[in-house]
């Protein structure tokens, strides 16, 4: 089940499921101590229901809600819309986690639809279980705090409520939950009345109440306020900081906060669409929810995977952690970056390698893969997971030349992971020995891991060359070329005219290979292994992760061998429905929807599908190669939650989210692509005199800061709006000639979707006729009439974008007197 709109702040964060119940509250680490992952929190009103004698109570998960789930544009404040035809009551709802104190709020603004006067109670039920598990939990009102309060140990939670300026709770009920069949105070709710039980011990939970009292069509604006803490003690604080505040406040801050946040980077977006440039945004700042203020990069908070394995995504995995860090260096936000890389520090062996994942306390997490086959040690890694960290973290040091911050990194993580790179390999092939691969199923020698091993020594030889190291810079250097020889006669299959993905050793030991994540041991039916030479057997199943054979530089995106072995993913590999998308790899078991295997090789992955663009964005010489892109980036736009959230995978045939969501390496994937594209944009938009950029990634000058958004359900649709009465793609006007002196009818066009914002236009505009909005030339059309038509911005205009066309006007009496206007 999805969580389309994740709010947090690193130290805490609360997920919705689809009918916007909070199902996740994690704290104090982000993806550790799950305090409601057993059920949902429950919310819903309790008021009287048109020609029914009494009232009735109506949780959200009740069908006749229409629910849409969205965020405020460029920002993690939701924005939710709940509308019952049957009770005529609307309810829209902002909530945010206030961006550096744990305090969630949610706005309630209640609107009457029917004719008369009601009463209608705001009811919450907390199925909180701290720590993760009903046992030995506190749930009990609190009169200082006008709360109610959870506790075990060093974890606190409290509900509570604000309205008309005052903090109240009308009611309430604490009981058991969960236990010899309990099933909680939710269901002491469904008459309308709390019970008012003020403390309850073991497995419990609590509901909560408020009154609000709605003239006929009238409206009327509640809060919930959900505080975390380690003592109660420091609910005391952080209640005394709100009431000075006011939830308001934290609503206004929080989302200004947002707003700073995702724009503070200056993007020029070029000619990228719009959905796909707020998808670029709302990929950073979902990215940045599941990111733990001390660093770990969590894969997924979605607790409903445990359905499937009893285990979770919740963990930090260094492949994934590298790439998103990666994704968040090119955007322009080091910082997070640097903090993940310290997490790497802390928690890399003193062998020189990462283990399989890691909790977000440092510590190492739950795996599936073994230390002993057929009695015989086995190394229970991802080797590519290792190698991901130091590439990532040459790119870092390249783009930022932190060198304070990267001196220690050289010492503590570099050197001790490219010593173990270069020790782990087989001496007859050179190639790195056996491993598991980035799927997480199968043991071998595979492609992707071989094309970072390859990435990452290159990247330590290029530290050990800047810290003066020659020996290790030989070292490094020579066992990448020798992986790369390796790999040249190894990984090429001549039958197959392509790359295969995996090599798997003639001795190997049996054993079963674990699925992801948790899943039961199970044969590889589809890995075909003929003979091929004294050494290793070919798995010659396609697969979408042969893309890093070029990504990590193994070798170029042009040779022949890659060119044939990418072509064979984009024929093969995608699924051929309405859906679309890119496949993991034929015959894909992991949450299989369909046995077409010659239509649906497997679920459409974003993270697959992206990395087509990837591939094509690379191979592109010419601006018009490089749109060869677009149509995936609009693809993995038009196939996101309405939020904007991505899953890992979609249903081949119907689109719905399918494991985990939001995934942050999805989101990540979209913000490294794009920014790749706007590179490789830089790259190609040269001055054909100067042979300088004409279109610059970053804009030079001040960051622009929006202002404060109104708080109503069309607070985005205005957002979107803002200039259009004023500035256009098109204007129509009349104007004389002043060379002909002829009365001329003059169509002034921009097409701002190949638009890439150089603002060469505009600066050759000296009527002030063109303005820049939102990264795009457009026509002012306050000063359209002060065009001399002399067609000079059609001239300059490097994409060739700019359009005017001149007719003679033949206008009746009426057109004539009519005052020239832009369309």
């Amino acid at each position: 089940m999805p969580r389309d709109i994740p709010v947090g702040n690193g130290r805490l964060l609360v997920t919705f499921d689809h009918r916007y119940q909070i199902r996740d509250v994690y704290f104090p680490h982000v993806g550790q101590e799950n305090h409601a992952g057993a059920g949902p929190c429950r919310f819903g009103v309790f008021t009287d229901v048109p020609h029914r004698s009494r009232g009735q109570l109506f949780w959200t998960s009740d069908s006749g809600w229409v629910i849409r789930q969205r965020y405020l544009r460029d920002t993690l404040t939701t924005s939710v819309s709940l509308d019952h035809r049957e009770l005529k009551l609307a309810m829209y709802c902002n909530d945010v986690v206030d961006f550096h104190r744990p305090i969630f709020v949610r706005k309630i603004k209640l609107k009457n639809l029917a004719c008369h006067d009601r009463v209608v109670k705001v009811i919450h039920h907390q199925d909180f279980n701290m720590f993760g598990t009903k046992i030995g939990d506190t749930a009990y009102f609190d009169p200082e705090l006008r709360s109610i309060v959870h506790y075990r140990g060093k974890r606190y939670l409290m509900v509570t409520f604000f309205s008309s300026g005052e903090q109240r709770i009308d009611e309430f009920a604490t009981g058991t939950s969960g236990f010899h069949g309990a099933e909680g105070t939710w269901r002491d709710a469904e008459d309308g009345h709390l019970q008012g039980n003020p403390i309850a011990q073991g497995a419990v939970d609590s509901t909560v109440a408020v009154h609000a009292h709605l003239p006929a069509e009238g409206e009327k604006t509640l809060y919930m306020v959900l505080i975390a803490g380690q003592s109660r003690q420091e609910l005391l604080e952080l209640h005394k900081w709100i009431m000075k505040m006011a939830p308001q406040g934290v609503i206004d801050r929080t989302t200004a906060y947002w707003r700073l946040w995702v724009g503070g980077t200056n993007i020029n977006f070029g000619n990228l669409p719009p959905k796909v440039v707020d998808l670029f945004k709302r990929s950073l700042l979902v990215t940045r929810t599941q990111i733990d203020n001390d660093g770990a990069i969590i894969a997924a908070n979605d607790s409903d995977i445990m359905q499937f394995s009893r285990d979770t995504y919740s963990y930090m995995w260094p492949r994934d952690g590298a790439l998103v860090a990666d994704s968040l260096d090119m955007a322009g936000f080091p910082d997070v970056a640097r903090s993940f890389y310290t997490f790497c520090q802390k928690t890399i062996t003193d062998e020189g390698f990462f283990h399989h994942k890691y909790n977000p306390d440092g510590s190492p997490a739950s795996s599936w893969h073994p230390w002993v086959m057929k009695g015989q040690r086995s190394m229970p890694i991802q080797e590519d997971e290792t190698a991901l960290v130091v590439w990532a973290l040459w790119r870092h040091y390249y783009k930022y030349r932190d060198i304070e911050f990267i001196r220690p990194m050289w010492v503590d993580v570099v050197q001790k992971a490219a010593d173990f790179m270069v020790r782990y390999r087989d001496p007859r092939t050179g190639l790195p020995l056996p491993s598991y691969d980035l799927w997480e199923e199968r043991w071998g020698v595979h492609a992707f891991t071989v094309a970072t091993v390859y990435g990452g020594l290159k990247a330590a030889r290029n530290f050990a060359v800047c810290f003066g190291d020659r020996e290790r810079a030989e070292v490094y250097n020579r066992a990448a070329e020798e992986i790369k020889a390796g790999a040249e006669k190894f990984l090429f299959s001549e039958k197959l005219g392509r790359f295969v993905r995996r090599l798997v050793p003639r001795e190997r030991p049996e054993s079963g290979e674990a699925g992801h994540p948790g899943a039961p041991e199970h044969s590889d039916p589809d890995a075909q292994h003929p003979e091929a030479n004294g050494i290793y057997d070919p798995d010659e199943v396609l697969d979408a992760s042969l893309f890093a054979i070029y990504k990590f530089h193994l070798f170029d995106a042009d040779d022949p061998r890659v060119v044939a072995t990418m072509k064979a993913v984009e024929d093969k590999l995608w699924v051929k429905t309405r859906v679309g998308g890119v496949a993991r790899y034929e015959n894909d078991y992991y949450h299989r929807v369909s046995n077409d295997i010659a239509s649906v090789p497997g679920n459409p992955w974003f993270i697959c599908t992206l990395w087509l663009a990837d591939y094509f964005i690379t191979r592109a010489k010419t601006t018009s190669e490089l749109k060869t892109a677009l149509p995936i980036f609009e693809w993995t736009a038009s196939h996101a939650l309405e939020s904007g959230v991505l899953a890992e995978q979609v249903n081949p045939y119907t689109n719905e989210p399918i494991s985990v969501s939001p995934l942050t390496w999805s989101h990540a994937t979209v913000v490294s692509t794009v920014i790749k594209y706007l590179e490789k944009l830089e790259q190609l938009q040269v001055c054909s005199t100067c042979n300088q950029p004409i279109f610059r990634l970053r804009r030079t000058g001040a960051v622009e800061v929006k202002a404060h958004a109104h708080f109503d359900r069309h607070d985005a649709a205005f957002e979107q709006n803002v200039s259009r009465e004023t500035a256009s793609a098109v204007g129509r006007f009349i104007k004389q000639d002043p060379r002909t002196r002829l009365e001329m009818r003059a169509t002034l066009a921009i097409d701002t979707r190949d638009c890439i914002g150089c603002e060469v236009c505009v600066n050759h505009c000296d009527r002030g006729v063109l303005m820049m909005v939102d990264g795009k030339a457009l026509i002012d059309l306050r000063h359209l009439n002060r065009c001399d038509l002399d067609g000079h911005c059609v001239e300059v205009c490097p994409t060739d974008v700019i359009t005017l066309l001149l007719q003679p006007a033949e206008q009746t009496e009426s057109e004539r007197s009519r005052p020239a206007a832009g369309a």
